[in-house]
């Protein structure tokens, strides 16, 4: 059973977008809400500030009537306006019906006051004949500036829950098709590489699909190439495993001590021959698959070490192997696989050369980049099977010497893997075979 990860919120692009602009909407509509009520209790003071002056402007045109006594009732009684009269001598001749006792002493002009509590507005005006008072609640602006306040963000509260569903819409519609390729990825199974539909994907998301379609055209290319390899091995392995089957029931059957050795030299060049085969194969998977870091290589160093590896192989022959050309190069590469290719090149060439021939390794500068020439006395190859023999466990038909064909197949994989080029032609000084690796110039 498929076992589906649970999503973590707060690494979710969804619900990160949801969250932020949800609490942005939110946070707009608070501080619309307060900068509101901060406009409108600014414009009441204006108003009402505006309207006590001018009611104390014109109670100081003419005398009070009024007493100033105290009421008796309560139903008239106004404790959010105070109106107060006094004469030059400080005696009060007017005050309107309320509660509030206001501090005999008056400012001139506008002042605050607390009053058990509670702030009044003051404006006092004082003529020749009198001075005038007039308090407000300042709870009254408050509870105006409140009411215009609601006025105006009334149908933000009510349009912010629309707004919201809104974002989550958008957003959740926005991010389908990114569910839609998850849900794809999710429910492949393991051997399925086939490419991700790219369809109805945003311009931030197709990047990355075209990406995941080119990573799985490479893994199902490896996978084909692995598949490939394991079979034709197990094609050819399957040759020298019978044979040496064989062999050992011949061993087996020996009945003198001639025919034994006759049997064990069979069975030890079979041995011999599967173990060069299995270690060409291993040698051709570990250069398809590997990822090294790439270095300078000096070239001439790689050759010289190559001619003391292979010196004794050749002298066994009596080859001639020498370096006839040797310029200084180097190259950004993998020295082992180098080492892998020049060594295959140069035994190669050993092997198929007849005894007492010639193999000659040169490294040059050339116009195109450092080369690697090997050139030998042999028989050489037709034009027309030269690129035959590239392919996997290939021979050329009538060739006597032993070999497995993944020697040239291994030179061709590792020259890809530095972007080098590979041509192979007639060598005119030898006559022989001639395999030139030029390497891109620095």
């Amino acid at each position: 059973m498929r076992v589906v990860p649970k999503v973590n919120v707060s690494h979710s692009l969804r619900g990160r977008l949801l969250w932020f602009l949800l609490a942005a909407i939110t946070m707009a509509a608070v501080a619309q809400a307060m900068i509101a009520y901060s406009s409108a209790l600014k414009d009441a003071d204006l108003i009402f500030d505006e309207h006590m002056q001018q009611m104390a402007m014109s109670l100081r045109s003419r005398a009070p009537i009024a007493s100033a006594a105290s009421p008796g009732g309560t139903d008239d009684v106004n404790d959010d306006m105070v109106v107060q009269v006094w004469t030059p001598d400080g005696i009060q001749v007017f005050r309107s019906m309320s509660r509030t006792e206001l501090p005999q002493r008056a400012v001139l002009g506008f002042s605050n006051v607390r009053v058990n509590g509670t702030v009044y507005r003051v404006f006092s005006v004082q003529t020749a004949a009198q001075t005038v008072q007039i308090a407000q609640d300042m709870r009254v602006r408050q509870r105006m500036a409140g009411t215009l306040a609601l006025r105006t963000v009334g149908p933000i509260a009510l349009m912010a829950p629309v707004l919201m569903l809104v974002v989550w819409w958008v957003v959740s519609g926005s991010l389908a098709p990114v569910q839609r390729v998850r849900r794809q990825v999710a429910s492949r199974q393991a051997d399925d590489l086939s490419p991700v539909s790219e369809g109805d994907l945003p311009d931030e998301v197709l990047p990355l699909v075209q990406e995941l379609n080119l990573l799985f055209g490479r893994v199902r290319t490896a996978f084909e190439a692995q598949q490939h390899f394991v079979a034709d091995a197990a094609h050819e392995l399957r040759t020298p495993l019978a044979a040496l089957k064989l062999q050992v029931l011949s061993l087996e059957r020996a009945t003198d001590q001639h025919a034994r050795s006759i049997a064990i030299g069979r069975l030890t060049a079979g041995i011999e021959r599967a173990s060069r085969l299995i270690e060409q194969l291993l040698v051709l998977a570990r250069q398809e698959a590997a990822e090294s870091k790439m270095e300078p290589v000096n070239l001439t160093e790689l050759a010289k070490r190559t001619l003391g590896d292979l010196a004794g192989a050749a002298g066994t022959r009596e080859i001639d192997l020498g370096l006839q050309h040797a310029d200084e190069a180097s190259v950004k590469g993998q020295g082992d696989a180098l080492l892998i290719l020049l060594r295959n090149l140069v035994d190669n060439a050993i092997k198929y050369t007849p005894v007492g021939g010639t193999v000659d390794l040169s490294v040059l500068r050339t116009d195109k980049g450092p080369a690697l020439v090997v050139e030998d006395s042999g028989p050489g190859i037709s034009p027309e099977e030269r690129e035959r023999v590239f392919s996997r466990f290939y021979r050329v038909p009538g060739t006597e010497a032993s070999g497995s064909g993944l020697g040239l197949a291994i030179i061709k994989a590792i020259t890809e893997r530095h972007g080098a080029t590979l041509a192979l032609d007639q060598s005119e000084r030898l006559g022989g075979l001639k395999v030139t690796v030029t390497f891109p110039a620095s």
